[in-house]
């Protein structure tokens, strides 16, 4: 493939992947205005604090969303990259304007406490995971723990589940208890949701590599994603042939910059990926890429 075509294949895909990030947005901003927060339920995250902020003091729920995420999109741009933060910046925005657009679209549930927090949980848990799986993000506390994770003896999904609680503690003063509790369930299926659509919602990854070009592969990963990486020969057994296989643990939402990556520079690479549950010690620490 000639490098005009492997720059307009590369075009292509960014604005697929831009779109696919904002339907993301639409999609969750409309599980919010038409389930969850008529139902005075709530979502977790910085959506379910901007929520909270616009029932207390009357503010457009777009706007604090919008507002609320920007130290977040800052983190994300300087621990994940460029191209990570320029997504997120187009779903969060998707979902702002979202929740504004469709700020008085017809509640499709009403009163079933359990239907509410089933279907709500499941739109909302589609939409983000439609943009995590695109390389965006609609909410910036995954990010966060993503980095507090880096400085803390736990893992991501612990560390979500914990930053989640002050969430809903807070939700409670304006939903009241059980409205707290609703939120809780229905973020907890949306999370399960995120999982199935984005095949991982925390933990980390292990990349294993085998490329006519490693130097140049682990440099790239060095360089763009700020990881180190490790290679050893293997020898192929039915040619004989030596391979340097390499292997890089990332975090999820590295997940489709590394593929981006590995995509550039050998299509043709033979590629495993493992879910990994936790990582500790060692050297998985990434250096400023910027």
């Amino acid at each position: 493939m000639s490098t005009i075509a492997k720059q307009k294949t590369n075009m292509l895909r960014m604005v697929v992947q831009a779109i696919l990030v904002i339907i993301g947005g639409f999609i969750t901003a409309y599980g919010l205005e038409s389930v969850l927060i008529p139902n005075n339920v709530s979502d977790g995250g910085v959506t379910g604090l901007s929520i909270v902020g616009s029932q207390l003091i009357g503010l457009p729920l777009g706007l604090l969303i919008a507002v609320l995420n920007i130290p977040f999109i800052f983190l994300g741009y300087k621990q994940i990259g460029k191209g990570f933060a320029i997504y997120s910046v187009i779903g969060i925005a998707s979902l702002a304007v979202g929740t504004i657009v469709m700020r008085h679209v017809p509640t499709i549930v009403q009163a079933d406490t359990l239907l509410v927090t089933v279907v709500g949980g499941i739109i909302i848990g589609f939409g983000m995971g439609l943009a995590l799986r695109n390389g965006g993000a609609l909410d910036g506390i995954d990010m966060l723990a993503v980095l507090l994770s880096r400085k803390l003896p736990f893992g991501t999904s612990d560390l979500i589940l914990f930053l989640n609680m002050f969430v809903f503690i807070v939700v409670s003063t304006v939903f009241g208890l059980q409205g707290a509790i609703l939120s809780a369930i229905a973020y907890f299926i949306a999370s399960k949701v995120i999982h199935i659509v984005e095949e991982g919602l925390s933990g980390s990854k292990t990349f294993k590599i085998m490329t006519n070009q490693p130097e140049l592969m682990i440099e790239t990963i060095r360089d763009r994603l700020g990881r180190g990486a490790t290679f050893k020969v293997v020898q192929g057994g039915y040619s004989n042939e030596q391979f340097k296989e390499i292997t890089c643990v990332i975090n999820r939402l590295e997940d489709s910059k590394m593929k981006e990556i590995i995509r550039e520079i050998d299509e043709n690479a033979f590629v495993t990926v493992y879910d990994v549950a936790e990582v500790k010690g060692g050297s998985f620490k990434k250096h400023d890429i910027h």
